[in-house]
């Protein structure tokens, strides 16, 4: 007989993953929202990263100089060329063609693309009324560029027009003050092919539009003239100029005694490139400077020529930068992904424990381990994907692309970082009820951190990650992150990590010991709290390991962010110091420029000023050395000071200190002392210097006078220069005595202290320490990389409060059973708060303690192998004034955040005791519920 439609089973009603998650709503929305800021914070950092990256980049080619970052392709104009070669337009024709040719992804600016023609060195202006400082007749450089009405506004007279029979040009605004020019002059100069010079007629004077632009900032010569000086027997000076031929004009060149060439000026832009081009920009310069590209452009332009540019350096550069930043940064970024990777599996053991008696019944019903686990997954996709897909979203939307410029973020690395925060979160829950409930379970068994015996599998997983950990330290100690090699290697990144999962291993091992010893005094005391709040800790359950290892960690990543940042900063403050000397320094623009009289009184009288320190510095003195004129010739500073203040200096900067009477008088000093040549100075010299010239008194011969030096101490560093070479004498018993900087220090105004410079001198210029820190900053790459950090110290110690508040949420239930029946016993409310308090505090402090001590052992251990110099002064150590810039431990990075840690656990369980005071107790009273 057929069935019936009503004898088929029936749909279930409540199905699993809508009922559970309208169950526990609370529960399923805080799981969405630790999802959501995981991976949001995941999805946003290799955004962030890139455009960073990119924005540093394009800063970098930007911000220099026109002349580094032009490409100038040239060519010489052969000995058959008559001038149709030289014709404008076809001129024209091959700069574009060329310019077409530049392999991607080299794009230029065309409005400041310049061709035409020019003579490779300078011709003589023949004429009488040149100006002609020192009798020599002054230079001009032959030019004619192209574009010149768009780049320049005409003043006096015409443009140029000519031909090469009567050539034109036109000459700057300071070209003609300079060199007494007006419209109508005519400049000769010497002819290649015939003793009667050529002559080029000046028709206009122009005012350059944008003198900083590319189009006059590549040949400065073409806009300013210079007064250049000739060294032979005596030094004497002459002008330099140029004239600025019209392009009908331009076959003049050909006549002349000098060599001419085309040019081809193309101005690169950086708005189309990211920070993932730079390998590709590398190789497209190779290319058109001596590659395959380089053949095309010879093609288009004719002739043998050559492209030359800067461009490649400023790549390497950044290259070097990025490379020596990026392992430093990824040191935060492993550490804080392991934090959050510990507090999601914290989540999922909040919930397993939670429904721990749920699955257990069902389990003992014959529910299958599959459909328990594929029940749960779908419970917690239906929570976490949504959540992810959310932040993935946000990631996209706040972290944009660098503005001004084209080219996106790849979306990939997005995707997968909020994915594997998505898969962590689904699979935590189901895998570790699976794993709970493999097997049936005795009710009523303990499992805590005193009763429970490692297994094996853990003592091979500790084992495992402590040999990960001495690998880790041993190749960052050997390797570095210098961005040499293979520096970036994940294990290296996360030899912190790997550190501090150890330390917490071994601190859960330990754990048991001091509640222990512990106990024996506790149970002398007074009352049942403190016995009741020891036996309580060491009940906790072994599963609370985790929070242990999620605060640890966070606090050693706080440590060892901290520390990089504090080195950052301290590296930076050093080396203001050392290039200023002091927190002000005030010196002529040239060597050898005096002090005016009264200037060290006004300054000192200044709001802030608490002192200065005049010196007298005489650079490129030759120093005799002991082992005769054999020696390779060395010269070096002499600096007279005032012992006094300059010892008090040098005391505040920690550069060279010394006691003021090593530098004492010998009472035989100024004009007076011309002719007392044996007189014997004590000195104190850089270790060089003293070498060189030994512990017996020598002969100096010096403009400051002459007189023989005794070195008495040997300093390292000294706060007058930043100078690898000096010494150091009593400035009162030179013959010429005569102050040429001072050194200013205390917070002084620099806008009171230039206005009281420029009152006295305007040959002055004043350094401060503060501006001269701020140009360590100059590059995105680099303030980047510090918000990662900041960021990741952040998010690190959001997570540790998370974890804090996931361990207390774990055992909130039992505490407030407990505290309901010791309530029936006269339990007070004080009391209440104390047992809580001390119940958790001891893991709070075992985590702080284990923080501090993990972050003073990682940051010695690491040190040797990271050098913070890049991210901190951005330049090559042969380009600043510090030599390194080592990682150290930073006092606050480390107590901060373990006091905090111990803080909030105080509070956290002084809150829930107050709050378990409020309410009612009859659900933790009901018999027979454990909840």
């Amino acid at each position: 007989m057929p069935r019936s439609r009503s004898d088929k089973p029936a749909r279930a009603v409540a199905p699993w993953v809508r009922t559970r998650l309208r169950t526990a709503p609370w529960a399923a929305a805080a799981l969405a929202l630790l999802v959501l800021v995981t991976a949001y914070l995941a999805a946003a950092l290799p955004r962030a990263v890139d455009r960073y990256e990119t924005e540093g980049l394009r800063h970098d080619i930007r911000s220099a100089e026109p002349r580094n970052a032009v490409l100038e392709l040239t060519t010489p104009i052969p000995l058959s060329e008559h001038g149709p070669g030289l014709d404008p337009g076809l001129i024209q024709r091959k700069s574009d063609e060329a310019r077409a040719l530049l392999p991607e992804p080299i794009l230029t600016d065309p409005e400041q693309t310049v061709h035409g023609v020019r003579t490779l060195k300078r011709v003589e202006g023949l004429d009488p009324w040149l100006p002609q400082p020192d009798g020599l007749l002054p230079e001009f450089a032959l030019s004619a560029p192209s574009r010149l009405p768009e780049h320049a506004t005409l003043r006096k007279g015409r443009l140029a027009a000519g031909t090469a029979d009567a050539p034109e040009a036109v000459v700057t605004t300071q070209t003609a003050e300079s060199l007494h020019m007006k419209p109508g002059s005519v400049v000769h100069v010497p002819s290649k092919t015939s003793p009667k010079p050529l002559a080029v007629t000046i028709t206009g004077i122009v005012e350059p539009r944008g003198p900083q632009s590319p189009y006059w900032a590549v040949e400065p010569l073409l806009r300013t003239p210079a007064l250049t000086a000739k060294v032979g027997d005596e030094i004497k000076y002459y002008w330099q100029g140029a004239l600025l031929l019209s392009p009908t004009s331009a076959p003049l060149v050909l006549s002349t005694n000098t060599e001419p060439e085309l040019f081809f000026r193309y101005m690169p832009t950086a708005g189309h490139l990211t920070g993932r081009d730079t390998g590709r920009l590398a190789s497209a310069l190779d290319s058109a400077a001596s590659g395959p590209d380089l053949v095309k452009l010879r093609k288009a332009v004719g002739g043998n020529a050559a492209l030359t540019t800067d461009l490649d350096a400023i790549v390497d550069s950044y290259r070097s930068m990025r490379e020596a930043i990026n392992p430093v940064v990824a040191v935060a970024v492993f550490g804080v992904g392991t934090v959050a990777a510990v507090v999601l599996a914290m989540t999922g053991g909040l919930f397993v424990a939670r429904r721990d008696s749920e699955l257990a019944l069902l389990r003992s019903r014959g529910a299958s381990l599959t459909g328990i686990g594929l029940r749960l997954l779908g419970e917690t996709s239906a929570v976490t994907l949504p959540a992810a897909a959310l932040a993935l979203g946000l990631a996209v939307a706040t972290v944009r692309p660098p503005e001004g410029g084209s080219g996106g973020i790849p979306l990939a690395p997005s995707v997968l970082a909020a994915a594997l925060v998505a898969l962590i979160a689904m699979l935590v829950l189901p895998v570790r009820a699976v794993v709970r409930h493999r097997r049936p379970r005795l009710h009523g068994g303990r499992d805590d951190l005193l009763t429970a015996r490692p297994s094996r599998r853990r003592t091979v997983l500790e084992l495992t990650l402590l040999v990960l950990a001495v690998g880790a330290v041993a190749s960052l100690r050997l390797r570095g992150t210098d961005g040499s090699g293979d520096s970036g290697d994940p294990l290296v990144s996360s030899a912190p990590v790997l550190v501090g999962l150890i330390a917490a291993s071994v601190l859960v091992r330990i754990y048991p010991l001091p509640l222990r010893w512990l106990a024996r005094p506790a149970r002398r005391l007074r009352g049942a709290v403190g016995p009741l709040a020891l036996a309580r800790a060491g009940r906790a359950p072994s599963s609370g390991t985790l929070p242990l290892l999620a605060l640890v960690l966070a606090l050693a990543t706080a440590a060892f962010g901290g520390s990089v940042l504090a080195g950052v900063a301290d590296a930076r403050d050093r080396a203001a110091l050392l290039a200023t000397g002091a927190d002000a320094r005030i010196g002529g623009y040239v060597e050898w420029t005096p002090l005016p009289a009264g200037l060290t009184e006004s300054v000192r009288g200044l709001p802030g000023v608490r002192d200065v320190a005049p010196v007298q510095i005489e650079y490129g003195v030759s120093l005799p050395s002991v082992q005769g004129t054999a020696v390779e010739p060395m010269s070096a500073p002499i600096v007279g000071v005032d012992p006094a203040s300059y010892t008090r200096l040098a005391n505040r900067t920690g550069f060279g200190p010394f006691p003021a009477g090593l530098l004492a008088s010998t009472g035989k000093g100024g004009e007076d002392a011309v002719a007392d040549t044996e007189r014997v100075l004590p000195a104190i010299a850089s270790p060089k210097v003293a070498e060189r010239l030994g512990r017996a008194p020598i002969g100096i011969i010096a403009a400051a006078g002459a007189f023989r030096v005794k070195v008495v101490a040997v300093r390292s560093t000294t706060p007058a220069l930043d100078d690898a070479d000096f010494l150091l004498v009593n400035g009162a018993d030179l013959t010429h005595r005569t102050n040429t900087q001072l050194l200013v220090t205390g917070p002084v105004d620099g806008t009171a202290l230039r206005a009281a410079v420029k009152a006295k001198s305007s040959r002055l210029d004043v350094a401060l320490r503060s501006e001269k820190r701020a140009t360590y900053v100059d590059s995105p790459l680099q303030s980047g990389a510090e918000r990662i950090y900041l960021g990741a110290i952040g998010a690190g110690a959001a997570f540790a409060v998370v974890a804090l508040l996931l361990s207390l949420l774990q055992s909130a239930p039992e505490r407030n059973t407990l505290l309901a029946r010791l309530r029936t016993m006269g339990l007070t409310r004080k009391q209440a708060r104390r047992l809580l308090g001390l119940e958790a505090l001891p893991q709070a402090v075992l985590a702080a303690l284990g923080g501090i001590l993990v972050g003073l052992a990682t940051v010695p251990l690491l040190a040797p192998g990271i050098d913070l110099f890049r991210l901190a002064l951005g330049t090559a150590p042969e380009f600043a004034p510090l030599d390194s810039a080592p990682l150290r431990a930073d006092p606050w990075s480390l107590v901060l955040p373990a006091l905090a840690v111990v803080v909030l656990t105080g509070l956290a369980a002084v809150g829930q005791a107050w709050w378990v005071g409020r309410r009612g107790s009859i659900k933790e009273l009901r018999a027979g519920d454990a909840r």
